[in-house]
Formats: C-alpha cells, sequence, structure tokens
C-alpha cells in the first residue's frame, strides 16, 4: 500500500466519462491521493460515478472520492484533464482540434488560477495540440504542464512485442515517438529486450516489426469499431505517470512536452522520453535516433505545427 507517500495529496479529474471515470477508479485502487474529485458539467453523470467508486473505500486506502466544481481544482496537486469530445469510428485525432481547443479553454478559465506546484496533465486528445495551448494558457511553468503524449502506443509496442518474442513486457524497452496519433512511429534502434537490441533478434526481422507496427497505429481505431472508446490502457497510463509525480521517480517515461533544439525539432510539444518527477518534466532524455527516425519525427512535428496554426 502507497498511502503514506501520498497523505493530504489532492487529485482532480476533470471528466467523467469513460476514461476520466476509469482514472478516477484506478487511481482508487492504487491510493493515489487522500483526496480525488472529479469534475463534469454533466453533474448527475459525475455524481453517478462517484456513487459508484466510493462503494468501494472500504477495501482500498484512498481517504474520498467526490463530485466538486471547476474552482475546486484550484488548489490540486495534479489536474488531469481528460474532458472533450470522444473521437469518432474513422475520425483522426487531429480532427479534434478545433473543438476540443475551445472545451480546453473554457475548463482553464473555469478553474481560475492553479496553485504555483500544480502539475496539470493533459490526456485528452489530441494531446499533444492541447499540451501546446494548455502550457500557453494554464500560466503554470512549461515544465508542470504535459500531455500523456504516446505512453499508450509505447504500452501497446512492449506488450504486443512481448506476445512475438514470448517474453514480458516489463524485460521490453523502447519507445513509440511523435504524435500520439497515425504520424507517430516506433524508434526501432530504442527498443532492446533484456539489454539486446531488437535488431539483433533474429525472430524479429524487419518484416515482423513492420507488420507489428502497423497493428500498434491501427489498434486505437479497431477498439473504437468495437466498442466505441478505448479508457482502459491510457488509465493505468495515467496512473502510472501521476505516481511517478507524487514518488517524484525521475522515471523516463514517453510523455508529450515542449521539444526545444531536438533531433532538429524546436518549439512543438510531441512525444518523446522525459525524466518525470515531482517538478514535472525535469529533461527530455536524449535517445539517439537514427536517420530515418529523426525525418519521421521532423515529420511528425511539421503536422503538428500545421495544425496547430489553426487554433492559436
Amino acid at each position: 500500500m502507497l498511502t503514506n507517500n501520498f497523505n493530504k495529496t489532492k487529485i482532480a479529474i476533470i471528466g467523467a466519462g469513460a476514461v476520466g471515470a476509469t482514472s478516477a477508479y484506478v487511481a482508487t485502487l492504487k491510493n493515489l491521493a487522500s483526496e480525488i474529485i472529479l469534475i463534469d458539467v454533466n453533474e448527475s453523470k459525475e455524481a453517478g460515478e462517484v456513487m459508484d467508486i466510493d462503494d468501494g473505500l472500504c477495501f482500498v486506502g484512498t481517504g474520498c472520492i467526490k463530485g466538486a466544481d471547476f474552482e475546486d481544482a484550484r488548489d490540486a496537486d495534479i489536474i488531469v484533464i481528460t474532458a472533450g469530445l470522444a473521437q469518432k469510428p474513422d475520425e483522426t485525432r487531429l480532427d479534434l482540434v478545433k473543438k476540443n481547443s475551445i472545451i480546453l479553454k473554457s475548463i482553464l478559465k473555469s478553474i481560475g488560477k492553479l496553485k504555483p506546484t500544480a502539475i496539470l496533465l493533459l490526456i485528452t486528445n489530441p494531446v499533444d495540440i492541447l499540451t501546446y495551448l494548455a502550457q500557453e494558457w494554464s500560466g503554470l511553468p512549461k515544465n508542470q504542464v504535459f500531455g500523456s503524449g504516446t505512453g499508450l502506443d509505447t504500452a501497446r509496442l512492449r506488450t504486443d512485442l512481448g506476445y512475438l518474442l514470448e517474453v514480458s513486457p516489463k524485460n521490453i524497452d523502447g519507445y513509440v515517438m511523435g504524435e500520439h496519433g497515425d504520424s507517430g512511429f516506433v524508434a526501432w534502434s530504442t527498443v532492446t529486450i533484456g539489454g539486446i537490441p531488437v535488431n539483433n533478434i533474429k525472430t524479429a526481422n524487419k518484416k515482423i516489426l513492420a507488420k507489428l507496427e502497423t497493428k500498434i497505429k491501427k489498434e486505437a481505431y479497431e477498439i473504437i469499431n468495437r466498442k466505441g472508446a478505448t479508457f482502459y490502457g491510457i488509465s493505468l497510463v495515467v496512473s502510472d505517470i501521476i505516481e511517478a509525480i507524487l514518488l517524484n521517480q525521475h522515471r523516463i517515461m514517453p510523455i508529450t512536452s515542449r521539444i526545444t533544439n531536438y533531433n532538429g525539432i524546436n518549439n512543438i510539444c510531441i512525444g518523446a522520453p522525459a525524466v518525470i518527477g515531482r517538478k514535472g518534466v525535469e529533461k527530455i532524455w536524449p535517445v539517439q535516433l537514427n536517420t530515418e527516425e529523426k525525418k519521421k519525427l521532423k515529420k511528425s512535428a511539421n503536422i503538428l505545427k500545421g495544425y496547430l496554426k489553426e487554433v492559436l
């Protein structure tokens, strides 16, 4: 149990939809805070989710979970934003740019001034664009505002590669980088299995790895087509990031934050490994990409910059 490390810690989750409610549930199960508040414009939905989770508090160490108003998030240690319009079948994450940027601006205005040490964690898609906007609008230092980025994509990579090679995904390191979306890519030069570069493993040839990368990219669309939304995997990613922050773990995680002078990329929020601790993003981790991967990262950054122009 982790409760002693999280005394008097308050987490605010904005959005009581599938991702927000599930994130609140996972945070409760993992005892990540003494207080969790769930906020949504649909007060009935918010209240129902809180009541449902609250029924199980006797089995965990979390102090309380309750519904709240936007201004109640002002003194939260971590504010997780999941609210926004969901991605529909055959709709890309970038199609949501204008709609969800308006929602984000309204949320930040409704909350008001945040405590100086707060961490603002963006989950809503398109997460790279919204993270950039939140950094501009929140009033917090940029290192305290970041997004889940390619965390879920990287989790899919580790899981699927683990199935392929019949090893635990916990023994697989490496990253999906770039946009959390169609232009994201697996940086195969960073991938190792038990310390062995994936390119040195005979059963993982280029053809097999290319097929695996395609599967990873299409997985979100397949889930959405089958059940309407993805929320279990991303909620575990959210809890993992929160834990890294509150325990000051200095973990290297694939998140989205402002990139400057990084593999030829400047002034854009994009998925890349970063060291995460109590103060947020401590540094962007300087992974060495090969020439092809650098081109992919630059292409992804240029796509994001194009969409960003539409909302700035």
